[in-house]
């Protein structure tokens, strides 16, 4: 193999070369993490006759430039794709591929790049789509702990430093307590002239807007317990090129961690998998259409991603709170599942009866609520957990929508608590939480109608939630669902 390190475009990039004459195809990841860290993925796609190159992106570690993070990556992706095609080492034909930030290059650079620079195919593992999508839920709620995290980590900085909120934490516990969260940077102690102008970004789905008209193929790998699980499946539904959606019980870095919900059926050698479907993508071998797999938690199955449970309501019981106080001086922690149910309640909870049989959960769940708010704002947090027979509680899904309905007034409305795929076994009982916050994963409302980014000042919200208007709806699948092989559904 040869190695070789380039300014393209002005930007650093290094690549890899298999061995023989080529001409090869190329394989292009553009990352803002470090390019140094994507050597032994460029052996990979090498050794499996692809060229391998891997970009800093504008702004980070060798690039020159100004870093802004989710502007400039079609038109320097562009610059890149184009270098790659005058070279005689390559066949014309080009993979863009990326994992997180790098997913976002990727196929901003399939739908926002000129025509002659597009890439031919698009591998976007667990995908950050845009400022808006990794910032705010499809409410509109702030996701507050992970902006601050990766801001700390990476923003208005060339390098990183991954443990930047972890230190501060350390030396200040209530940091993100603190407001206006707006300031976070000075109690950081860093400039970071970017995370204000982060909260203005509001319009989601920019980019999966415009997936229909693509007409390149897709591969969308992610996680059920991913922050971006919705926009990777949402991005596969869009595509209008051939997608392929590969979606596993794992987390953001696509691990089937022990202790979890994961099975060993559920380890797949992404490496190979990525080179065969590049390979059956650039060669028109790809079916039209939608088609992939989708692990099946706490069971030993993959099955088709098409496949979705009818929409049933469990039988849930009131066990505390139908009326409290959501006070964002002492919010709902999304850390802890520990719940008491004595003294003044801070939250609404229910309980389901052990399920008599064990139930496969496939698709969207929800909650429907009739509830009510003496404040002009308030968030609504739905939290769904798994009790297991031997008492463990587990987090099932969350979900977060903001109501601005008028003081004391009773509203009918819907939380959605995202996509599952899920055997619940027999004995599980499903507790649900519905609360005003859920912090720090989500900015607290303050409830005086002023933006949770900027408030300086916190109201209590009393709330009344009528314990026979709530509806927990499952997506469950009337039988058995027929197993299927995920390499041999993405290869298709």
């Amino acid at each position: 193999m040869t190695s070789f390190t380039e300014a393209v475009g002005g930007l650093a990039t290094d690549g890899r070369l298999p061995d023989g004459e080529g001409p090869f195809p190329a394989v292009l990841i553009r990352t803002p993490y470090d390019r140094r860290r994507h050597h032994a993925e460029l052996r990979g796609w090498a050794g499996r006759g692809f060229a391998a190159l891997v970009q800093d992106v504008r702004g980070r570690h060798a690039s020159p430039g100004e870093w802004r993070p989710y502007e400039n990556e079609a038109d320097d992706g562009a610059q890149a794709v184009r270098w790659i095609r005058r070279q005689r080492w390559s066949d014309g034909h080009v993979v863009a591929v990326g994992a997180s930030y790098a997913a976002h290059c990727a196929v901003a650079l399939a739908l926002d790049a000129p025509e002659d620079a597009r890439p031919d195919a698009v591998i976007a593992a667990v995908p950050a789509l845009g400022a808006a999508e990794t910032a705010r839920e499809p409410s509109g709620v702030e996701r507050l702990w992970a902006r601050a995290g990766w801001w700390a980590a990476h923003g208005d900085r060339r390098d990183s430093d991954e443990d930047a909120l972890t230190d501060a934490l350390t030396e200040d516990p209530g940091l993100l307590t603190h407001l206006p969260l707006i300031d976070l940077p000075v109690r950081l102690g860093r400039s970071l002239p970017s995370w204000p102008d982060l909260w203005l970004h509001r319009e989601r789905g920019r980019l999966g807007s415009r997936a229909e008209h693509a007409g390149t193929p897709l591969l969308a790998v992610g996680g059920h317990h991913d922050h971006f699980t919705d926009d990777t499946v949402a991005l596969w539904r869009r595509w209008g090129g051939p997608s392929r959606l590969l979606l596993g019980p794992w987390g953001h870095g696509l691990v089937a961690a022990p202790g979890t919900d994961a099975q060993p059926v559920h380890r797949v050698n992404l490496g190979d998998l990525y080179a065969r479907w590049a390979r059956l993508a650039l060669t028109g071998g790809l079916a039209a259409g939608r088609r992939g797999a989708v692990g099946l938690g706490d069971s030993p199955l993959w099955v088709s991603a098409g496949m979705q449970g009818e929409p049933r309501s469990q039988n849930v019981r009131l066990l505390h709170g139908s009326s409290f106080t959501a006070d964002p001086q002492q919010p709902v922690s999304s850390e802890e599942l520990t719940v008491t149910t004595g003294g003044t309640p801070d939250r609404c909870l229910f309980v389901t009866p052990p399920l008599p049989r064990a139930l496969d959960v496939i698709g969207t769940a929800e909650v429907r609520l009739r509830a009510a708010a003496d404040t002009r704002s308030a968030d609504w947090a739905a939290r769904l957990v798994a009790l297991t027979s031997e008492g463990a509680a587990e987090r099932l899904a969350v979900g977060v929508v903001r109501r601005a309905d008028p003081p004391g007034r009773t509203a009918e409305f819907t939380v959605g608590l995202g996509s599952l795929a899920r055997r619940l076994p027999a004995g599980t009982r499903l507790r649900l939480e519905i609360a005003g916050h859920h912090f720090p994963a989500h900015a607290r409302n303050p409830h005086t109608g002023d933006d949770p980014v900027t408030a300086t000042r916190l109201l209590a919200s009393r709330r009344e939630v009528d314990p026979g208007h709530v509806a927990l709806r499952l997506p469950v699948l009337r039988s058995r669902p027929t197993p299927t092989d995920p390499v041999q559904e993405i290869l298709r």
